[in-house]
């Protein structure tokens, strides 16, 4: 349940079997009665009882012992909401009513799911604020979390600061400390427990605030000190997932929770694919948690790497990319003629060593013993026949490690076809699959096969993803009740599991965020999420390996969490800005539009720059943009602009900022013109507002449709 595989889609075919089941089962007995989620805004001011008037509103559709039996939940802490049982008429009668925004059905999102703090620059000596740092409060929506983890020890540790607002729900045998502060959980199909059995909630949560534990590793790999990002941060748990997948009603009611409970960031490494925002709950929840200061951090999905498929498309979300860090994972096999197949980066997690003896078939007397080689697929029958290990051809996904329940390789095709003209040329094929090994890649940081691309279907002329964060082969703390491997049958227990996917690159940016908090705890969300966009490292778009899709891929660069720590300038956007540029899209969900609302997302006060033009037009647009001066009292900025391609000009005016004071706000306005541009076109230019010391940088893209 992290990158999108081949390898693991067993797994996400039982999920999908389970859902099924589950829906079959209440439909059976609901009368074709489906959940659906009932948003009605911001909560009214002043005496307002939400559930009362919840109930009073489903009584005039349904009848009064019908609602009592129809509503699912009511959301009153944060925002005004239900979720209810009803057919497609009766939602259609609620959705009619004045007071209701919108009204769709609950689906169910997907899990998207140490050294890579090193890379980053975030490293165990590197300058920190303790105190405050020791005070900001990470709420996990996931699958839950293992308390006894060593990760979330709380020796040293005072109590909760007491802004916390939060309680610890997490079930029967489930104990919070001052680390983990709080825990909940939702899911109406099992029972109400907030420990994970699944692993991902729990490796999210370490990666971002996990303490420092020495000798960590991976059955002897990737050994060595597993730490978080914020290591002295708290932890909020809230587990929105079940066996049955992660349900919209559960995460809607957990970010009703968190906003309320008083958590700073909001890390979330679940995904429904690209949908409306006004049907979103991640994008509802993460709107009203904007409001009150709360950064929502969201992955960009997984299943890459096509164009157009970015699943976390709103503004005020901090949309991640994955991407590799310089420690990557290699396999080797090693055939009886002396010929060696490493595989690079493309690899399974193999503990131990294995002879081979020869080909074989799915026949458990044939193959146990053995090591099968398929052409395709196979994995789990060769575990469950009993083989000791497999080999697979297949070219895609290069760049990401997976752990397997048994011993095995996955060879390009090029090398497979080594490894059958070995195998035809004798009658007594023997080799050894060696165990897994980690070396260094200097080309990284590149960004990951499956990290879903822009350009972003819903605002097109809002870059995502925004930014790119190590999300390949790391190590961080599991539950020993999930398997390693999502392989149902694979029973070994670990402390420590190897992830990959944009569902951990999510929980490296949140503990970027939270340590950009730490030193500046009053900034907006936007001045958060600004710092960490124009100091971010530049990557360049023809070093992506097979998918050169620039921007489109890694958004504003690859964090750089101390740089951002003092960006010297930020773009700052509120709650305003965010709805002017909705109700200019017609979308009136999230709020009252201004009268005679004009604009577009063009002028969203936003750290990166995107056009969508027509292809072989001309073309001219302004943007206008704000900066804030967080640096030094008396400075002065010079605009640089640099462009790769001459079909495209960028000028800004003016190309000077003479800031006086702190917080002083200037104005600029930046044009980007030109034409010619062939279908299916991506140009790529760059503007740096830089005072000698400082450089404040914003990408800025040009594209055209594919087709």
């Amino acid at each position: 349940m992290t990158a999108m595989s081949s390898i693991i889609s067993p797994y996400y075919f039982l999920l999908i079997l389970l859902v099924a089941a589950h829906s079959i089962c209440c439909s059976a007995t609901d009368k074709e009665k489906d959940v659906y989620i009932v948003y009605m805004g911001s909560l009214p001011e002043g005496q307002y009882s939400p559930t009362s008037h919840h109930l009073s509103l489903l009584e005039e559709v349904l009848g009064e012992s019908a609602a009592t039996e129809s509503i699912v939940r009511s959301y009153t802490r944060s925002f005004n909401a239900f979720a209810a049982r009803l057919s497609d008429e009766e939602q259609q009668r609620v959705a009619s009513k004045k007071e209701v925004l919108s009204v769709f059905p609950s689906r169910t999102l997907q899990l998207q799911t140490t050294k890579s703090w090193d890379f980053v620059g975030l490293t165990e000596t590197v300058d920190r604020n303790p105190t405050i740092e020791n005070d900001v409060i990470i709420g996990v929506l996931d699958t839950g979390i293992w308390p006894e983890s060593a990760s979330f020890s709380d020796v040293g540790y005072g109590p909760p600061p007491t802004k916390w607002k939060g309680v610890c729900e997490g079930g029967s045998n489930f104990t919070c400390n001052n680390k983990i502060i709080g825990a909940r959980a939702y899911s109406l199909n099992e029972t109400i427990s907030a420990r994970d059995e699944n692993g991902h909630g729990t490796h999210m949560a370490s990666t971002a605030a996990g303490n420092k534990v020495p000798d960590a590793s991976f059955f002897g790999l990737a050994d060595g000190i597993a730490r978080g990002g914020v290591p002295s941060a708290r932890i909020a748990a809230y587990k929105v997932c079940s066996p049955f997948g992660c349900a919209s009603q559960d995460v809607l009611a957990a970010f009703d929770d968190a906003i309320a409970d008083g958590v700073d960031l909001i890390s979330i490494s679940l995904s429904l694919g690209v949908i409306p925002v006004e049907t979103d709950v991640i994008s509802l929840g993460s709107f009203h948690a904007m409001e009150k200061g709360i950064l929502t951090v969201h992955p960009a999905g997984n299943s890459g790497p096509n164009v157009s498929t970015v699943a976390s498309v709103a503004p005020w979300l901090f949309t991640v990319a994955a991407s590799s860090t310089d420690r990557k994972i290699l396999n080797k096999v090693v055939l009886a003629n002396g010929t060696t197949l490493i595989v690079s980066l493309r690899t399974v997690l193999v503990m131990f060593n294995i002879r081979i003896c020869k080909d074989g078939c799915l026949d458990s007397g044939l193959v146990a013993g053995k090591i099968v080689i398929c052409e395709s697929g196979g994995i789990q029958e060769t575990f469950r026949a009993g083989a000791l290990g497999a080999i697979f051809p297949d070219d895609s996904r290069k760049d990401v490690a997976f752990v397997l329940p048994l011993p095995a390789s996955i060879l390009p095709t090029d090398q497979f076809s080594v490894l059958m003209s070995f195998l035809n040329s004798t009658n007594n094929p023997q080799g050894t699959i060696l165990k897994s090994e980690a070396t260094e890649d200097p080309q990284a940081p590149v960004v990951a096969s499956f990290s879903l691309r822009g350009p972003n279907i819903i605002f097109g002329d809002i870059l995502k993803p925004d930014i790119s964060a190590p999300g390949i082969d790391i190590l961080a703390a599991f539950s020993p009740d999930g398997s390693p491997s999502l392989f149902l049958n694979d029973k070994r227990q670990v402390e420590y599991s190897i992830y990959s996917g944009t569902s951990i690159a999510c929980p490296h940016v949140a503990a970027a965020a939270a340590y950009i908090k730490s030193y500046h705890p009053d900034w907006i969300t936007s001045a958060i999420k600004s710092a960490l966009m124009t100091t971010a490292s530049p990557m360049n778009a023809t070093t992506q390996g097979e998918y050169e899709d620039g921007e489109f891929a890694f958004g504003a660069g690859h964090i750089n969490p101390v740089k951002a720590r003092e960006p010297g300038l930020v773009y700052e956007a509120t709650k305003d800005d965010y709805l002017k540029m909705i109700c200019s899209k017609n979308i009136t969900t999230f709020g009252t539009c201004p009268q005679n609302v004009t604009g577009s997302p063009k002028d969203l006060n936003y750290p990166s720059i995107q056009v969508h033009v027509n292809p072989e037009a001309n073309f001219t647009y302004r943007f206008p943009r704000t900066v804030t001066n967080v640096g030094s009292p008396n400075s002065q900025y010079e605009a640089t602009v640099v462009v790769a391609d001459s079909n495209i000009k960028v000028s800004v005016e003016p190309s000077t900022l003479s800031f006086t004071s702190l917080s002083e706000k200037l104005s600029f306005n930046v044009t980007v013109s030109g034409g010619g541009l062939k279908l299916g076109s991506r140009l790529s230019a760059s503007l740096v507002w830089s005072d000698g010391t400082r450089n404040v940088r914003s990408p800025i893209v040009v594209y055209t449709n594919k087709s």
